[in-house]
């Protein structure tokens, strides 16, 4: 059973909820009690965890009554009863990612993602699965991996797709030319109906007498309709809209079934979730192919790349995907996919197409790659194709490819592109002329469309820019309007692969005519009488262009709020047509652009993935929405809206949705749309500073480098916590440090005690030196682990360097400052920051590189301290700031760092810090670690050691942090016993040493450690 409701929660509303689900007038207090009282699962009634499921990819936004996360499937079932009984709607959610507003209304939203996600039966020769709906794809085919065989509706979000909503969407993914879509991939489905009924749907041979009615009720509406579905459905391969009607009178390109049988289960799929809810479906998979090849053919005009595509899938290719010139400039801004973009170029094309050849014979595949070379030159396009036989290329690009539509949301400012004629699908002959109209009728409302995805089946997904807070939900009304009377000319479906939703609903009865809309509407009120089902969705949509739905309507407004930070970079508008952006801070942003940075959040979902990366690791141990990036994001977004009320910004609903985020700025690198999360708790902890004041424990931690050197000279009496029986016990109950987590241990022989010893260079020595460097000695490997910086200045010094070991005005120790900033101190952390600044600044100036050792520490200089207000001596620093390691990749590839080292005696595995991996510095540590002799380094895949700081040492967080250890760092570490673990974050290092009980070192000290002559390093 689950704790009651807080009192008064059950009685939030939003003047939103009930303007959809007409003539239902569910009681919500009841629908909370007794889901709390009956079942056991999550239940979520309160504004905040509402709000974090109100919006989906799509630009609308429904309150919901009410968040149910069932356990098992039997909770599922009693709140399916209960909502009857109650008179609620239901809407069954997978991922939440839909781009039409599918998953977005005015129900109880059941999200199936965090329990019902299980392989509930496999067969390996018959090539079959059954899965839960909230299984997501890639786990899946990871679990079918082993056995050589996948389920090939490869949709782009595979990370973060569940099975469920693929089906409720039937969606196709790039490789649809050869697999078909998921209807072609789905051989049954179990479910349950609104009033609770279970029905197994399949082929209709094996149908029951109560799926058998409804079969033949189906059934009989198709054959009196058959005239016009002749003549109205669409012939084209992705048609997605409506009900699949036409699997007693197919019509479509590609037959529901290869021998041509009918399955009821098909009825469901594309659905919505507006007929049933799954529990669960059975599969067809594919042999996984065993080879692929790409070519990358690059053309001049857009135009020849849209002409070419029919010719070019006569050659059989599995995908032929493309990506316009504006999504390739896109990827050359983001840091991550420009090296890989770069790779498929020739020159500066207008346009690329991906053409892949997939089976199991690799010559065959060469050769038909061959013919593809072959095929452009005939096409007048000679020397046009990049070449990429090797998986690694391949699967990098791809990852380009599948980013696309996050890529393209990433512009800064209040246009954004808009989903509403993405989908459009026509015959290949007319894809050419059909685009170059589309783009006609852009130009003729001021804006323009970003090209991609599928040219192999004639669907590109394309978005105008449109401001939805201003004009464009007019632009958006004509542009559609014309964009369907080119789909009607060329015999097109308007939805082709994303579904109807609430912005193609409408849309619907023109595609269809009356008649067959008429029989949609009969088939939802055989399955659905009551309308509880995802009300609003394919039978009696709303309007697409209904502002009252949108997230940011015209009435849309923030507060007014004076941020610590500089977020003025994203305070812009931009141009619809040429995409560039007015100067920072010009955008009329009231929180001088916070929530703008907030908002660059499009709900796309990237951040659930469990794949090679670090986003988000707070969700990866609750699978809790309100842990997860977009969480967060709706979360500050619905706060510095005033929706969920006054001062929210600094309140309990902000306070929870951010109090796991460990600032691994994992989402900085990892979401396409540059989402950092840990800036944004900078900021708020900063605004929660001002209101509440700074903790004991906070101010404790934050103070830690002004106390450093005092705890170095009484190492004895900083030490005694872990010491001592019961002060660690004491230090929980008061302080809140877990007493299960040991803590860093003071020392006397601190790095600055060995200076002298070290023979560092003065100020004025490095100035003058020709190899000069200057090393940030951060307060944890100058006072807690000196061995690595002692290492430090050995490596260095071994390649000729002359060291200098910058200190502040009067001697101080410098200081980044993170730890205040942590703390919501943000002007103490300024003024440390600022400090290090000015003792940086002389040797930067100079060109002299800054080297640290701390990834936290050293990044900040390229991070935190440009948007605090130092102007270009926060710029000059930034640009000498090199973490060791890239430092000495930098030297070693121009020949100055070449010292002479032992061969490695021991296999090396490595573990990236967090911040490492936001600013792509792990791979220096990899290249670093070559230069010793027989070294084989291999990386540890994970994400967050999960100690991130002081998160990890607090009582209330430990258990997370261990489950983020756990996830794949620490199983890794005792898989290898014989390793030598190299890690370079200090607190990464803590982690490990206390989950695991291994020593990992700091890359400085392997180096020092296998230096021929090694000197005295400790």
């Amino acid at each position: 059973m689950n704790q009651a409701p807080p009192t008064g929660v059950l009685r939030e509303r939003s003047t939103t909820t009930t303007s959809v689900a007409a003539g239902l007038s569910p009681d919500i207090d009841e629908l909370a009690r007794r889901l709390t009282r009956e079942t056991e699962g999550e239940v979520m009634f309160d504004a905040a965890s509402r709000g974090r499921y109100a919006t989906d990819a799509s630009i609308y936004q429904i309150m919901p009554l009410g968040v149910f996360v069932p356990t098992t499937q039997r909770d599922v079932a009693l709140a399916i009863d209960i909502a009857r009984d109650a008179g609620a709607p239901l809407l069954p959610r997978g991922g939440g990612t839909s781009q039409c507003g599918q998953t977005t209304g005015p129900a109880l939203v059941m999200d199936n993602t965090k329990y019902l996600r299980k392989v509930l039966a496999f067969d390996k020769e018959a090539a079959t699965v059954e899965v839960e709906p909230g299984i997501v794809l890639d786990h899946l085919n990871a679990y079918l991996k082993p056995h050589g065989l996948w389920y090939p509706v490869d949709v782009s979000t595979s990370a973060q797709a569940t099975l469920g909503g693929m089906a409720g969407n039937n969606s196709c993914g790039s490789r649809s030319i050869a697999y078909g879509n998921m209807v072609h991939n789905v051989l049954g489905a179990d479910t349950w109906l609104a009033d609770g009924t279970e029905l197994s749907l399949g082929p209709l041979a094996g149908l029951g007498s109560r799926e058998r009615a409804i079969a033949d009720f189906v059934k009989g509406l198709a054959e009196s309709l058959a005239p016009e579905i002749d003549t109205h459905w669409p012939r084209v391969m992705r048609r997605v809209a409506g009900y699949n009607l036409d699997i007693f009178h197919p019509v479509s390109e590609r037959p529901y079934t290869d021998d041509g049988s009918v399955n009821l289960a098909h009825l469901l799929i594309g659905s919505e979730g507006t007929l049933a809810v799954t529990r669960s479906l059975r599969l067809k998979l594919s042999p996984l192919p065993r080879a692929k090849v790409l070519g990358v053919v690059n053309f001049p005009t857009f135009h020849k790349a849209m002409d070419s595509a029919q010719h070019i899938v006569k050659l059989g290719p599995s995908a032929v995907e493309l990506v316009d010139r504006t999504m390739i400039e896109l990827s050359r801004a983001n840091p991550a996919f420009r090296p890989v973009i770069e790779s498929a170029l020739i020159g500066e094309p207008e346009a690329i197409l991906l053409v892949e050849f997939s089976g199991d014979d690799k010559a065959a595949l060469l050769r038909q790659l061959a013919a593809l070379v072959e095929l452009m030159g005939d096409l007048g396009l000679p020397g046009s194709v990049v070449e990429m036989p090797d998986d690694g290329p391949q699967k990098a690009l791809w990852e380009v490819r599948k980013a696309g539509l996050n890529i393209m949301m990433s512009l800064k400012g209040d246009g954004k592109p808009v989903s509403f004629i993405e989908d459009c699908a026509v015959s290949l002959v007319h894809l050419a002329e059909y685009t170059d109209r589309l783009t006609e009728v852009f130009a003729k409302y001021g804006s323009r469309g970003t090209w991609y995805a599928h040219a192999s089946v004639g669907t590109l997904h394309v978005r105008p820019i449109l401001d939805m807070r201003r004009d464009g939900a007019a632009k958006m009304r004509a542009i559609a309007e014309e964009a369907s009377e080119l789909v009607r000319k060329y015999k097109g479906a308007f939805s082709g692969e994303h579904g109807d939703g609430l912005c193609r609903g409408e849309w619907i009865e023109w595609q269809f005519g009356p008649k067959i809309n008429q029989a949609f509407r009969a088939i939802k009120q055989h399955l659905d009488p009551a309308n509880r089902m995802n009300p609003g969705k394919i039978i009696d949509p709303p309007k697409m262009d209904d502002s009252t739905l949108f997230r940011f309507p015209p009435s849309y407004k923030t507060i007014t709020l004076k941020p610590v930070f500089d977020w003025s970079a994203w305070d812009v508008q931009n141009d619809p047509v040429t995409e560039t952006t007015t100067a920072p801070g010009s955008g009329g942003d009231t929180t001088g652009g916070f929530a703008k940075a907030v908002e660059m959040c499009n709900n796309n979902g990237h951040c659930r993935k469990f794949d090679a990366g670090t986003m988000c690791p707070s969700y990866r141990v609750t699978r809790d929405e309100q842990h997860l990036t977009r969480g967060r994001a709706n979360t500050l977004r619905l706060a510095v809206s005033g929706q969920l009320g006054p001062d929210a910004l600094t309140g309990d609903d902000v306070k929870a949705a951010l109090d796991l985020c460990v600032g691994c700025k994992g989402c900085r690198r990892d979401c396409p749309t540059g989402v950092d999360m840990a800036k944004m708790k900078f900021e708020v902890q900063a605004q929660r500073r001002k209101r509440f004041g700074v903790s004991l424990k906070d101010r404790l931690i934050a103070h830690l480098p002004d106390y450093a050197g005092l705890a170095s000279r009484l190492p004895w009496l900083f030490n005694l916590r872990d010491t001592i029986p019961g002060l660690a016990a004491l230090s929980e109950k008061v302080l809140g440090l877990s007493a299960r987590r040991s803590l860093p241990k003071w020392r006397g022989d601190t790095f600055w005690r060995n200076a002298r010893s070290l023979r560092l260079a003065s100020r004025d020595e490095v100035l003058a030196a020709d190899k000069g460097v200057v090393l940030f000695v951060d307060t944890f490997n100058g006072f807690l682990e000196s061995e690595n910086a002692i290492a430090a200045v050995r490596v260095l010094q071994a390649a000729g360097y002359a060291v200098h070991a910058a200190k502040g005005q009067g001697g101080d120790n410098l200081c980044c400052g993170r730890t205040y900033l942590a703390a919501g101190m943000a002007e103490e952390g300024r003024a440390k920051a600022g400090a290090l600044l000015d003792a940086m600044l002389p040797f930067a100036k100079k060109g002299i590189a800054i080297v640290g050792l701390e990834p936290s520490c050293l990044l900040s200089l390229r991070d935190e301290t440009l948007v605090m207000g130092f102007g270009d001596a926060a710029r000059v620093v930034s640009a000498q700031a090199l973490l060791f390691e890239e430092f000495l990749v930098r030297e070693s590839a121009a020949g100055r760092f070449a010292p002479k080292l032992r061969p490695a005696a021991r296999p090396i595995k490595v573990h990236g810090h967090c911040h490492q991996k936001a600013f792509a510095a792990v791979q220096p540590v990899m290249d670093i670690l070559k230069l010793i002799p027989e070294a084989k380094p291999e990386l540890i895949e994970s994400s967050c050691c999960g100690m991130a700081g002081s998160f990890g040492y607090e009582a209330a967080h430990y258990d997370v942090s261990m489950k983020m250890a756990e996830l794949s760092l620490l199983p890794a570490v005792r898989a290898a016993p014989d390793a030598l673990i190299v890690a370079d974050g200090t607190s990464c290092r803590h982690q490990i040493a206390d989950g695991a009980g291994r020593e990992a070192l700091h890359v400085a000290r392997v180096l020092a450690d296998h230096l021929v002559d090694r000197g005295d390093v400790r």
